[in-house]
């Protein structure tokens, strides 16, 4: 059959990359640690730590996790190998188009998997704080907010990750003018920083009377949340701390107490905001770990540019800068600025499914990467 013979070919070209991200996750050294690991958490003292516990049995998780999910690779090419076969003995159009479902699926999760060898970034394994402020355009801009804070939350659900709201400030009329919120899980962070800049929007607003067609824009930062104590130091000249009402969703997301904080860095103008720990104490030390994360990042960025200014590279400086356009009128489309990847399904990417466009952003950056010389 010459639907099975173009599948064997399919297949078999798969192997060798299917080699090459088991030699780049490096399986060996993985289940060496896990070993390790396992090790450690049968000690008798172990949970004396809870925080050190928790941190060893995630890690203990995401490296099972990823070897499970190699070792289920190898199991679905050596399955679809008896398929082809047994296709191939029984004349069967039906077995066919299961090896086609079965090898799309393949790919998918391989190609989902290789993204992992990208994520070698310091922090990239760290969890994400994602803050989206509206720009100007008033009611229309922080309903627009609010639509791409929905996104990113069914993003992460749909990556078994989780959600944490840290800091919310409604629109006067609808939608969300500020959202701070923080992505829990496995490479959160490494993932979810291709998503750092201006997103913009083009409908026909429903809060238009005219039906007239509107551009909206809403800033998107993320950051690392790094757990460890971070060897920065923050004169207390350079800051001022606001203490302020809690608001927002309510109920258990956020206290209604004089709680919340705001810290504001006068060297750099950085704001960041919590209110949703339990006490001020909390608020505070969380709002400190959140600005000193965000002053690394940009000193490793101002470091990075002058590296390319040496090297003589010309980049694009994306912070702040447009990345993304989702288009619904006339016409339905989003496309990344950066990458040139684009997709009619918009009800779909608001709904989550930004994997394309994230996957699309760390290839970009692994061939740039590569394209720079070293030196």
């Amino acid at each position: 059959m010459v639907e099975l013979d173009n599948y064997k070919i399919e297949l078999a070209a798969l192997k060798e990359p299917l080699e090459e991200v088991r030699a780049s996750l490096d399986v060996g050294g993985k289940e060496n640690r896990i070993t390790e690991l396992s090790k450690m958490m049968e000690e008798p003292d172990f949970w004396n730590d809870p925080e050190k516990a928790a941190k060893v049995s995630t890690e203990l998780k995401n490296l099972k996790d990823t070897v499970k999910q190699l070792e289920g690779l190898s199991r679905q090419y050596d399955d679809i190998e008896v398929m082809i076969e047994m296709g191939y003995e029984e004349e069967d159009p039906a077995i066919a188009q299961e090896v086609g479902e079965m090898l799309g699926a393949l790919k998918d999760e391989l190609e989902a998997l290789r993204m992992e060898t990208l994520l070698s970034g310091e922090f990239d394994a760290d969890n994400a704080i994602v803050t989206l402020r509206a720009g100007a355009g008033g009611t229309e801009s922080c309903d627009w907010c609010s639509m791409l804070y929905r996104m990113y939350t069914r993003w992460a659900l749909k990556k078994g990750f989780e959600a944490e709201l840290l800091d919310m400030q409604e629109g006067d009329e609808a939608g969300i003018k500020s959202v701070t919120f923080q992505v829990n899980g496995y490479h959160a962070y490494g993932l979810m920083k291709s998503e750092h800049g201006v997103h913009r929007l083009v409908r026909i607003s429903p809060f238009n009377a005219a039906g007239k067609r509107e551009t909206s824009f809403v800033s998107c930062d993320v950051m690392p949340d790094i757990e460890e104590d971070l060897d920065i130091e923050i004169p207390d000249d350079d800051i001022r701390i606001d203490i302020f009402r809690s608001s927002g969703a309510g109920g258990q997301k956020v206290n209604k107490t004089s709680s919340a904080i705001r810290i504001t860095h006068f060297p750099t103008g950085i704001v960041v905001q919590c209110q949703n720990e339990r006490s001020q104490y909390q608020n505070k030390d969380k709002a400190m770990q959140m600005l000193k994360a965000k002053l690394l990042i940009l000193k490793q960025q101002a470091n990075l540019e002058k590296a390319a200014d040496i090297r003589g590279v010309v980049r694009d400086n994306n912070f702040g800068s447009q990345i993304r356009s989702y288009v619904l009128q006339p016409y339905t489309m989003v496309k990344d600025l950066r990458t040139n990847v684009e997709t009619g399904n918009t009800a779909a990417v608001l709904d989550g499914d930004i994997d394309r466009f994230i996957y699309g952003f760390l290839k970009a950056k692994a061939l740039e990467k590569q394209a720079v010389p070293e030196g």
